[in-house]
């Protein structure tokens, strides 16, 4: 199984980020802009939180509050669960699943390295699963 760093590879953007002093709407209208479902938000090069589709819908509609008064960092989930580029993917998947969360940005010495959603696990899982059975038939038939 692979590593972190193997899905970073294929990512053809990195991260984007917003500061918690940005309203929620600004961060809604980025992550539409970018065709996005998470935000890391950011101070000072360092992450402080993480803004998503999930956390706009359970603490702003549902509490019937208005997305141009609330900021960022009012309602991000503060110090997110991390990563790094070693971190197996397996481990990412179940971190991922016990925890119910969708994102996870990836911290080597410190630094943003990118952030992998649960959608890039997936897709890495079934491509190296392919890639094992393509290599399994070509074993077994001699082709």
């Amino acid at each position: 199984m692979g590593k972190v760093r193997n899905i970073l590879e294929t990512k053809k953007t990195g991260p984007v980020s917003i500061r918690p002093d940005n309203t929620v709407f600004e961060a809604l209208e980025l992550m539409a802009e970018k065709n996005i479902g998470a935000l890391l938000v950011m101070e000072t090069q360092h992450v402080v939180g993480i803004f998503t589709e999930r956390d706009y819908a359970r603490k702003v509609i549902l509490r019937g509050k208005a997305s141009k008064d609330l900021l960022v960092g009012e309602i991000m989930t503060s110090n997110p669960l991390t990563v790094s580029s070693d971190t197996s993917i397996e481990d990412c998947m179940a971190c991922m699943t016990d925890k119910f969360i969708r994102h996870l940005p990836v911290i080597d010495d410190e630094q943003l390295t990118g952030i992998i959603s649960i959608g890039d696990v997936v897709k890495y899982i079934i491509e190296d699963q392919e890639y094992v059975i393509d290599n399994l038939k070509h074993y077994i038939t001699g082709i």
